[in-house]
């Protein structure tokens, strides 16, 4: 497998007739998306022996929309220009060398469809668009030029390669016309026979006509000729062009003769294994390569993807070969768009083509087979995961639709993918591969499936019937949980977990997909017999041992519970926001406890590691709540979305965030280590490579995916302030989800049906293919674990309706149209005029027909009388009286009840046909048939409230059903309000409740169900709960807090009030905590206040916070000292730079006495701290709480919190009497401050609190055999240490103080000596040089210091202790050797590796092999340049381990300073001052350093000093 990095780059560029080309010398390009991919291919790409010579070598990134087409620059010596165009409206030009752009253009004023370089002229760029302008550009003279030939649609252009002025220009109705652009554009021919799109055009390699022997029946085929006679002038004379169209035919047009001469129609080619897709007809892309030593042969594209060499000699039958036809599976399975000719510099002659199918495919021109193909990627890299079993398989889940499997180890293949797109129909958001069982990947997509894929088998996948509401977050193999329903017989041993954007985990059986899924948050519930609303949980992951499961939620809490029944053993309450991911550390390292790490990153951008080993090893009964981490990596300027442990290092991560970079750590120091910035977009996951402890593999929003090595990353940490700007900036010239444009003041209907890069269309067409996602992948503003709207939505919502043409009609035009509405309104209003002149509206006539006919001629009327006489005095049954009457039916206002319904019938219907259906009502009222008029109204949906009203006279169960009838129409109508009240009228309370619920009007809801309803009645909490969820998904947390208070959740409503994480929000819900009795919730609440307004220097504030709980009066304690301290510090001017406001509380403080007094005074005064009872009861409360260890990295203001525990620990025990646990709580001040290298805090806690030294002590502690004795030695030397050093420093001072051993009078240093000091605590890292004496010393500081020297003397004999240099020489080498070891694993792996993939040695080995045994972990060989064998290694470290259990128990209870940092400051002080240090001191510290100093730094110190 190579060292180097590598690109799976975004898809090409759909559906434009050329975005793609390349130049001699083995340079190929090709659009996608917003910038342009450049391939080195040939020799030139320095690919490794035997794999495909090509690499992906850089991106052209400047155009901010999809780029439409792209030309090299095809005149020698200038191969490095090359032109692009793009719906952004301009042209650049580029130099591909530096990758920046030249110059350009923005002279359409419409999108840009067809781009070509001249390649006669040699700065001459052509390009055409939508509407038909065609512009000419002479890069040089930078001057251009303007035709419009026809007003339509251009497809494609290519300029001719015999005649500069010559252009073909082809349109999308099918004709193609020649121009001549030295005559303004005028065309010499039109060419018509096609009668669709126009694809491609192709001129002939070679002038004139010669070339093809064309028989004389083709010339007269019946084709239009231009339509005028042209005279054979030298230009136009003798040349051959192809044109390529969608009608699916070929056309050879002679140029000389202004006609066609040969059609050749596409064959239809039954693939194996199925016959003609039937939507294949429909999709085809034409495009032509006309090969330049080969004019009698012709290149083209097919229907499914095949390409096809014409043989044009042979006109009158169609005969051609196809591509790769031997071997299966090598053409493409789509449409191609784009075919270029590429020579290279081993003269080998290829052709590239780019497809639907995602795939770049290179063919020789002399076999017709495929030499290569580079995959793509057409969406968002959402998910990567390496097969644990199948070594080096990445399967990679986009957002196209498809699953991608990179065998990353293929020797003969750098980009050896598998496609897998069956079942999976929507966008891949999740991926994991099972433990043990090979080819086995579980997947899960934004539509909330989940399935299985078998990627060593073409069956289509199982998809489990469970679904997800929402996208699927996160999939994890783990036990089976007990409750899981797996039937008799075997259980697998592993099931899968899908944690689904609804917050739902689900446990799916493996063996038995079709049954339903176990929602595990039942179990968690029985188990934990829990009464609250669980948290929405967001991400999963199990331990490596398979015994504990941490779930994240959307709360940002972390919840860890234990196998078997999951039972809760502890909360992380440490993110406050959403958490997207967590990661367990591996288990194979070199020091086991480190697999209880578990790092977790979440919208927030720090990423926290916890240490849970005390936490699952002691199983506790309740659980644990935990707020402070292991370790804190800082430096992310936007969301985590991916984190990955390092399975070669001990506790190193790597992190993927929204700020556009993956960041490498050393988790255990919180170190940054290397920051890779090569996406444009948000990183949305990241994977170390299982066999490279250098390489890794991410995935982002910009379609990439890259494998990078850390070792050449040039940043070690994540952009801040204006770097993070730039990628700020550079990820804007993305791809914006387009709304159509606005630019141009034209209502532009877009040319081509394909939006989105045509690939969402596409899948529409064909159902059987993967889903495709193209540009509209991009996402705006929404979480990466929202998916995307599809690109046809964005379409659809944002077309906006064609009514609002005012800015199509130009300026003056809309002014006009703006003041005509404006009259318009005027006269809309009616003036005040006199009652008189009022006319009033005279009311529609109910029996308008009947009115009519008695308006009609006297003759019609007096017949009207005779028929009536007839009907009204005839005895019996008269048939032409009966049919009379029905012509005459107005009549039957006259006669009989019957004829009257029949008229009434009449008079209605019209109505109803007039558009006056009310007037209808009202008659069929008139006849009493109400029942009727419900009914008829009901189905038309033209109830009203009037019919309704009146309902109740046709009896009670007509009056329900027309009311029922009635809000049901409301509903359509959007009126669900009234609808409900209408429910309510006929007593539907629950029904009307639950309209308004379900069409989110809870507010309403509960306003009734609270009025009608019994206050127990559970309806009323469900409707709480549920407007609670809502309004807390948007942000609304005060109402949503309301919303659970009303639901008696008062738990629920504390946790959504502290959501916001501000001081505000948590002390509300704290109090809210208090008030219902949630004292525990209360209490963390208050606490992660009072830290918040720690971090503002708001004392008071925190104070008052910290009061809302007796339970926190120990932490009232550590606040008030902490707040002491830093006052103190400020005076001081020692604190990191005064702060600009801090808000003190005015405690009564006496300046006069101790530190310590003062902090007593202020407990006793402010929290009536007076007995040794109640100091014993603060302490107990407080020494609970353990805080981790510091490191040189450990924020400041988080340092000193710490300190102060330890310290406010100390006091109390110390007022209580326990002098034990005084020293040993100040002995843990010490040492934090020690740890961290804040040897200024350090000596302020010594002055503070021992400023009399350590005697006192040791005369309250009493017996000599006292448990605490070792931890009072170390804490005596670490005093001696830190006065060693002040003394040390005071010699080089200028005057030095009377005070320097017993008092630390030299404080207030500069900021550099600060720095020396913090650095010198630890000798590995600096290299102190020996200041010179001063050279005049007056004789009295010669006597003073002589007598400060002697004190000196007696206290350093405890710092060189014989026992403490023992145990700290052998820690030293039990760690080197470890790292020792862990290096020599390193080395192996990747010698190994090295092995399997390249057959014979690799040139690099040797060089890197020197590099690594030069690594300061190997100092003791390292001079001899030998490397060092495992059992000497192995007996190095069983001897140190020896050594170290020899020691009493005593020894190594308590850190103690570094003995031979001691003696080399005491040689220093000797060097400078040889009669303060004795001559039997000198000697011991010589002979330690000599002893135990055999690591190189000591050395090199040693011999500084001696030299």
């Amino acid at each position: 497998m190579g060292q180097e990095p590598r690109t799976l780059p975004p898809s090409p560029n759909w559906y434009c007739s050329r975005c793609s080309d390349a130049v001699p010398g083995g340079l190929f390009g090709f659009a996608a998306r917003t910038s342009v991919f450049l391939v080195r291919v040939g020799p030139g790409a320095d690919a490794i022996p035997g794999t495909p010579p090509f690499r992906v070598i850089g991106e052209l990134v400047g155009h901010t929309e999809k780029v439409s087409g792209f030309t090299f620059c095809h005149h020698p010596g200038q191969y490095n220009l090359c032109a692009t165009s793009s719906d952004d409206g301009t042209v650049k030009i580029w130099d591909v060398g530096t990758k920046t752009v030249v110059t350009e253009h923005a002279l359409h004023q419409h999108t840009i469809s067809a781009l070509h370089w001249s390649p006669r002229v040699k700065d001459l760029i052509v390009s055409g668009d939508e509407k038909g302008v065609v512009f000419c550009y002479w890069l040089n003279r930078n001057d251009s030029q303007h035709l419009f030939i026809e007003p339509r649609t251009i497809f494609c252009l290519t300029c001719s390669p015999h005649h500069e002025d010559l252009v073909a220009i082809g349109y999308k109705d099918g004709i193609v016309v020649i121009i001549d652009i030295s005559k303004k554009g005028e065309v010499m021919h039109r060419l018509r026979g096609h009668d669709d799109e126009i694809h491609s055009i192709a001129w002939c390699p070679l002038s004139g006509e010669d070339c093809l022997s064309i028989n004389q029946e083709e010339n007269s085929e019946p084709e239009m000729p231009n339509g005028k006679v042209i005279t054979q002038t030298p230009v136009t004379k003798g040349c051959y062009l192809a044109t390529g169209s969608k009608d699916q035919t070929i056309r050879i047009w002679s140029c000389s003769r202004g006609r066609g001469v040969m059609t050749l129609k596409l064959p239809f080619l039954k693939r194996r294994g199925g016959g003609v897709d039937p939507t294949v007809k429909e999709r085809l892309w034409l495009t032509l390569h006309w090969p330049k030593d080969q004019p009698t042969q012709l290149v083209s594209s097919c229907f499914g993807g095949e390409l096809l060499l014409w043989d044009l000699t042979q006109s009158w039958r169609r005969k051609y070969t196809l591509f790769s036809g031997s071997s299966e599976g090598q053409n493409h399975s789509r449409i191609v768009f784009n075919l270029c000719p590429l020579q290279t510099e081993d003269d080998k002659q290829l052709l590239l083509s780019i497809s639907m199918d995602r795939d770049v495919k290179c063919w020789d021109m002399a076999t017709l087979e495929c030499c290569w193909s580079l995959p793509s990627l057409g969406g968002f890299a959402y998910s990567l995961a390496f097969s644990p079993v199948d070594t080096g398989c990445l399967a990679i889940g986009v957002g196209d639709g498809m699953i991608r499997v990179w065998n990353t180890l293929s020797i003969k293949n750098n980009y050896d993918v598998k496609h897998f797109w069956q079942g999976v129909k929507s966008k891949v958001t999740a991926l994991c591969w099972h433990p043990t069982k090979e080819g086995c990947l579980a997947f899960g997509t934004d539509d909330g499936k989940v399935g299985l894929y078998d990627t060593y088998s073409n069956k289509p996948p199982q998809i489990s019937s469970t679904y997800h509401k929402k996208t699927v977050y996160s999939l994890a193999w783990g036990p089976p949980v007990p409750a899981m329903a797996l039937g008799e017989g075997d259980r697998p041993s592993l099931t899968l977990y899908s944690c689904g954007g609804e917050g739902i985990v689900l446990q799916h059986n493996p063996w038995k997909l079709s049954g339903e899924a176990f929602d595990i948050n039942k179990l968690i519930r029985d188990t934990n017999s829990i009464k609250y609303k669980l948290p929405v949980h967001t991400e999963i992951s199990w331990k490596a041992d398979g015994k504990i499961m941490a779930l994240g939620n959307e709360d940002g809490s972390i919840e860890i519970f234990k196998l078997p029944n999951l039972k809760l053993i502890c909360s992380i309450q440490q993110h406050h926001k959403l958490v997207n991911t967590i990661s367990w550390h591996h288990e194979h390292g070199s020091q086991p406890e480190l697999s209880y790490l578990m790092a977790s990153g979440s919208n927030n951008a720090v990423i926290y590691v916890h240490n849970l080993q005390t936490v699952i090893e002691s199983n506790p009964q309740s659980p644990v709540t935990i707020t402070e981490p292991y370790r804190t990596l800082s430096g992310h300027t936007a969301k985590i979305t991916s984190l990955a442990w390092s399975p070669h290092h001990d506790g190193r991560l790597v992190s993927a965030s929204y700020d556009g970079t993956a960041q490498v750590w050393d988790t255990l120091q919180e170190e940054p280590l290397c920051n890779f910035r090569g996406h444009r977009g948000r990183l949305l996951c990241v994977v170390w490579s299982p066999l490279d402890p250098d390489c890794i593999y991410s995935g982002a929003d910009d379609f990439c995916v890259y494998k990078w090595l850390t070792s050449m990353q040039e940043h070690s940490r994540p952009p801040q302030g204006k770097k993070s700007i730039e990628l700020e900036k550079k990820r804007l010239s993305q791809p914006k989800p387009k709304p159509k444009k606005k630019k141009k003041p034209t209502l532009r209907v877009p040319v081509r049906q394909e939006l989105c890069d045509g690939n969402e269309e596409e899948s529409v067409k064909e159902s059987l293919g993967p889903i495709e996602n193209g540009v509209s992948d991009q996402e705006t503003e929404e979480e990466a674990r929202e998916p995307e709207p599809p690109c046809g939505v964005t379409a659809a919502v944002s077309k906006e309706p064609v009514i609002c043409t005012p800015a199509a009609l130009g300026f003056e035009k809309s002014k006009s149209t703006i003041n005509n509405k404006v009259t318009l309104l005027k006269k809309e209003v009616p003036k005040e005029k006199p009652e008189a002149l009022i006319k009033k509206r005279k009311a529609r006539s109910m029996l308008p027909l009947s009115t009519s006919l008695d308006h009609r001629s006297k003759e019609e009327l007096h017949q009207d009388c005779l028929v009536l006489a007839t009907a009204k005095h005839s005895t019996g049954p008269n048939e032409d009286v009966s049919t009379d009457l029905e012509e005459r039916f107005h009549l039957g206002l006259f006669t009989d009840r019957a004829t009257l319904y029949r008229m009434i019938e009449v008079e209605g219907k019209s109505h109803l046909e007039n558009g006056h259906p009310e007037l209808f009502h009202q008659l069929m009222l008139w006849k009493g048939d109400l029942k009727g008029v419900l009914q008829t109204a009901a189905e038309r949906g033209e109830l009203t409230d009037n019919l309704v009203a009146m309902a109740p006279v046709a009896g009670y169960h007509v009056w329900v059903w027309a009311v029922e009838a009635f809000a049901k129409q409301l509903c359509f109508q959007d009126q669900y309000v009234k609808a409900a009240s209408h429910l309510l009228s006929i007593h539907k309370v629950y029904e009307a409740v639950e309209l308004l619920k379900s069409n989110h009007f809870y507010r309403e809801a509960i306003a009734i169900a609270k009025a009608r309803l019994r206050p127990e009645d559970p309806i009323i909490k469900d409707l709480y709960l549920s407007w609670g969820a809502i309004l807390e998904k948007d942000g609304h947390y005060a109402l949503a807090a309301k919303c659970y208070l009303g639901a008696t959740s008062a738990y629920d409503a504390a946790k959504v009030l502290a959501k916001k994480g501000d001081a505000a929000s948590l002390r509300t819900a704290a109090e809210l905590a208090s008030i219902v009795g949630e004292n525990e919730l209360s209490a963390s609440l208050a606490l992660r206040c009072a830290q918040e307004l720690l971090l503002a220097r708001n004392w008071v504030g925190a104070q008052e916070a910290l009061q809302l709980h007796t339970s926190l009066k120990g932490q009232r304690l550590v606040f008030c000292l902490l707040e002491l301290l830093s006052k103190h510090l400020e005076e001081k001017q020692l604190s990191e730079g005064k702060s600009s406001f801090s808000s003190y509380n005015d405690w009564p403080t006496d300046s006069e006495g101790s530190f310590v007094e003062r902090v007593t005074a202020v407990w006793k005064s402010t929290f009536g701290l007076d007995s040794p009872e109640q100091y014993q009861a603060a302490f107990q409360q407080l020494r609970n709480i353990k805080y981790p260890s510091a490191t040189s990295n450990t924020p400041s203001k988080q340092l000193l919190l710490h300190i102060c525990h330890d310290l406010t620990l100390a006091v109390l025990s110390q007022e209580a009497g326990s002098w034990d646990a005084a020293v040993e709580g100040l002995l843990r001040a010490v040492i934090r401050s020690y740890d961290s290298g804040n040897f200024t805090i350090m000596q302020e806690v010594h002055s503070a609190f021992l400023p009399q030294g350590c005697d006192h002590l040791r005369d309250k502690l009493g017996d000599h055999q006292s448990p605490t004795t070792p931890a009072f030695k170390s804490l005596k030397a670490f005093f001696i240490y830190g006065c060693l050093y002040e003394f040390w420093w005071s010699l080089s001072g200028p005057c030095p103080e009377s005070s320097v051993w017993l008092r630390a009078a030299h404080r207030s240093k500069t900021s550099t000596e600060q720095s020396q000091e913090v650095d010198s605590v630890s000798p590995e890292e600096t290299d102190p040089k020996p200041s010179q004496p001063e050279p005049s010393r007056t004789p009295e500081l010669d006597v003073r210091l002589s007598e400060e020297g002697e004190q000196m003397q007696n206290a350093c004999k405890e710092l060189l202790s014989e026992k403490h240099a023992g145990l700290q020489s052998a820690q030293r080498t039990v760690a080197e050797v470890q790292e020792t070891l862990a290096e020599m694993i390193r080395q192996h792996q990747k010698s190994q590796l090295c092995k399997s993939t390249a057959n014979g040695p690799d040139k690099n080995e040797p060089e890197q092999e020197g590099q690594s045994l030069s690594h300061p972990q190997n100092q003791c060989k390292e001079e001899k340049n030998e490397p060092v064998s495992l059992p000497e290694l192995t007996k190095r470290l069983t001897d140190a381990n020896e050594r170290i259990a020899k020691l009493p128990e005593s020894i190594k209870t308590w850190p103690f300073p570094d003995v031979l940092e001691c003696c080399l400051i005491l040689l220093h002080i000797g060097s400078q001052c040889p009669s303060f240090v004795t001559q039997e001191m000198q000697q011991q510290a010589q002979e330690f350093l000599q002893k135990y100093g055999n690591t190189k730094v000591y050395k090199r110190h040693y011999q500084t000093l001696y030299t």
